[in-house]
């Protein structure tokens, strides 16, 4: 086991690395980077996300696909949406049901100020900032089985997909990775996208030893990463997922 001292500086080394514009061109994260607009981004970076599981490869399949259902215009799209209308989608158990839902929800959110709006009604504690947003998002009419496209922090979900579309929003990494269009949110209170590669990187590394990948593993993790950055804890996952994805670590 490293120590103290050794462990930052692997993390500071491959965050480093992976924090790098190379890492757009793999990522899912490059559909949202087509956009200029604050709100194109936020759109196409919130339903991107939204279905960020499975190979990343077909993840930017379905995430071109769904730009081009919204004409590569995602605020437009949603501004002007009506419930009704054809959809051809589906990535794995997210629908076009789904989408109808997400786009009328979106649709009311940016009528009554926007995502970022949305996730800035709680302040100080990430955890409540995405109970409240998701309270907001289901407070427009759907389908039960769409609920569970939105985790619920709540009930011990680690969040992975809302926490990675935060972390796009809020950091200014300089980097030309994350987008940093957010300042209601201090970069502080990111948390780590917690999933089972990053779990069990963290684990090797001795920075988590729950087993389970719930939210108070990722309170476990974070806790430690803040002993290395407080201001910026979440720039860690770079190198937890880069040495899981890219090093076999």
């Amino acid at each position: 086991m490293m120590t103290e001292e050794l462990l930052k500086e692997f993390l500071e080394e491959k965050a480093d690395k992976y924090n790098h514009p190379d890492f757009v061109q793999s990522d899912p994260i490059q559909i949202p980077h087509s956009f200029t607009r604050k709100e194109d981004i936020e759109i196409s970076a919130f339903l991107v996300a939204t279905i960020a599981w499975g190979n990343r490869k077909s993840i930017i399949r379905s995430g071109e696909k769904l730009m081009t259902v919204m004409g590569a215009a995602p605020y437009e799209y949603v501004m002007n949406y009506e419930s009704g209308r054809k959809i051809d989608f589906v990535h794995r158990t997210f629908n076009a049901t789904d989408l109808d839902f997400f786009f009328r929800s979106l649709k009311n959110l940016y009528e009554q100020g926007g995502l970022e709006k949305a996730f800035s009604v709680e302040e100080g504690a990430m955890k409540e900032r995405i109970i409240a947003f998701r309270e907001a998002f289901l407070s427009v009419e759907h389908e039960q089985r769409s609920e569970k496209h939105l985790s619920d922090p709540s009930r011990g979900s680690a969040a992975k997909r809302i926490n990675m579309f935060l972390r796009w929003m809020v950091r200014k990494d300089g980097r030309g990775v994350d987008f940093g269009i957010w300042d209601t949110i201090p970069t502080s209170e990111l948390m780590l996208p917690l999933d089972v590669h990053t779990g069990n990187i963290s684990r090797k590394l001795g920075l988590l030893k729950r087993k389970q990948n719930d939210w108070k593993a990722l309170e476990e993790i974070q806790e430690s990463l803040r002993v290395f950055d407080p201001k910026d804890p979440a720039r860690f996952d770079f190198a937890l997922f880069g040495l899981g994805a890219f090093e076999d670590f």
